[in-house]
């Protein structure tokens, strides 16, 4: 993508270049020393990007880990019981615990680049393409003319994996309301019907610009989490759970499915760079604890108890998101699936916040200033209507989650990081005997992996589907 102003709530605006800003820094603006070297700009003088990021818009330690914890704990955290239905009981622990430790150590290493080139070209922050397109500028000779495809790719992706993250949460909240209004009405509304009702509250989440603003509405959707996964487990476990029935090892053809499922409900690679760089306290981020390391361990143990228990308590009955299964018309079933929809609805702001804040700071410059707000207005009303129009069209869960997490999630969330990193330590920082140079390898072929046989199963289901 072009040069990119930070988004709203990074930004400053009315301050002149010499200030800070989440923009990139001209030469010009420092006075001191730099010199041209194979990597790039080099200084004398230490720069530390925290010193001079915005702290009037920033947000809390805890909101940070709110937002990233709202980001993995989605509608795919329901689904790992249908994971662990494509893996078996052991290889979907193991797995689990894998996949796991892999987003997080991608997102861990795209974070500590972001933060090494910030400090490289004396930038306070960069977003994830912003840091893509960065690293190759100051990378060596034959990656700097492929910067700005690196931009507009990671830009590009990251719109298409968020809007089609907007699906499966569309769907995931018309399914619900479609089970319970259908079965205590008595009523035989096509999910379709859901879908339509959905979009009114979407279209007003839809609006809001400030990442900030979002804050309430995540913490609030944890909550709802929480008491959805509580009564989730009376469910799973107030009767006597059978294991010997249940295979530990899955047939191999269907872990394209599981791989798949499990990155989709884990990546919120998207979310990871505006939320670390609106932190009022970014050295929280890394680290032991740290924001991300205890984001990550919970989200690990949560999807490993879900859907190791899950899948035991409905073996292969499980359906795409395990409140489906609760029993119908009971009340404490019911509440847990209204109370679900519910806190993806209020996740759906966060969810699109990520792509229209790269979309509009790409058109922006083209649109006059005084008619910015109902050009927002317009687009992202206009967006919503479209992916409702593909929800409708696909309007079923495990597919459609698969399908996302084996094309989106595993590119954005596992390749490009590892790629990026490389690019930036190449070629004399590899470690010993370029150790991280084969780990990132290694990363890589896994994603491609992930996303062709995920992609080829998940489009298989989906045909199914339709004859």
């Amino acid at each position: 993508m072009a040069e990119k102003t930070p988004p709203a709530s990074l930004s400053q605006p009315g301050r002149d270049n010499n200030e800070k800003t989440g923009s990139v820094f001209t030469l010009d603006n420092f006075s001191s020393r730099a010199e041209l070297t194979e990597k790039g700009l080099q200084y004398e003088d230490d720069y530390n990007p925290f010193e001079n990021r915005d702290q009037e818009n920033s947000n809390s330690t805890m909101g940070s880990l709110a937002h990233l914890l709202k980001s993995s704990l989605g509608s795919g955290i329901l689904a790992m019981p249908m994971a662990f239905k494509n893996a078996g009981l052991l290889f979907g622990l193991l797995g689990t615990v894998i996949v796991g430790f892999l987003c997080t150590h991608c997102v861990h290493i795209l974070v500590k680049t972001s933060h090494q080139i910030c400090k490289d070209i004396r930038v306070p922050c960069l977003g994830f393409a912003e840091t893509a397109e960065k690293v190759f500028e100051n990378g060596p000779k034959i990656v700097r003319p492929w910067s700005n495809f690196a931009k507009q790719f990671v830009d590009g992706s990251l719109m298409a994996t968020y809007f089609a993250a907007s699906c499966v949460y569309i769907v995931f909240i018309a399914t619900s309301l479609h089970d319970v209004v259908n079965y205590d009405l008595n009523l035989d509304w096509d999910v379709r019907i859901y879908i339509v009702f959905t979009l009114i509250p979407i279209l007003f989440l839809g609006q809001i610009r400030n990442l900030k603003w979002l804050v309430p509405f995540s913490a609030t959707a944890n909550v709802f989490i929480i008491v959805t996964f509580a009564i989730t487990l009376y469910y799973m476990f107030n009767v006597e759970l059978h294991f010997d029935d249940k295979p530990l090892f899955a047939q191999v053809h269907t872990l394209p499915l599981f791989f798949a499922t499990v990155i989709f409900a884990m990546e919120g690679i998207g979310v990871v760079m505006p939320v670390e760089n609106t932190m009022k306290k970014p050295q929280h981020f890394l680290g032991c604890p740290g924001v991300l390391n205890t984001a990550m361990i919970t989200v690990i143990i949560l999807y490993a108890t879900i859907g190791f228990f899950g899948y035991v308590r409905y073996g292969d009955k499980i359906l795409g998101s395990i409140t489906l299964n609760l029993k119908e018309g009971e009340p404490l079933a019911d509440t847990a699936k209204l109370l679900m929809a519910i806190a993806i609805l209020f996740t759906y702001g966060l969810q699109f916040f990520v792509p229209m804040d790269i979309l509009w700071r790409k058109i922006q410059h083209k649109i006059p200033e005084n008619r910015h707000n109902i050009t927002q207005f317009v687009l992202r009303s206009g967006i919503i209507f479209i992916t409702g129009g593909i929800a409708a069209g696909v309007p079923k869960l495990e597919p459609f989650i698969s399908l996302v997490g084996a094309v989106f999630f595993s590119l954005l969330g596992l390749f490009v990081p590892s790629f990026v990193e490389t690019v930036y330590l190449y070629p004399d920082r590899l470690g010993p005997y370029k150790v991280i140079l084969l780990k990132n390898v290694v990363l890589g072929l896994f994603a491609i992996f992930a996303l062709i046989s995920g992609a080829a199963v998940s489009i298989e289901e989906i045909i199914k589907f339709y004859s």
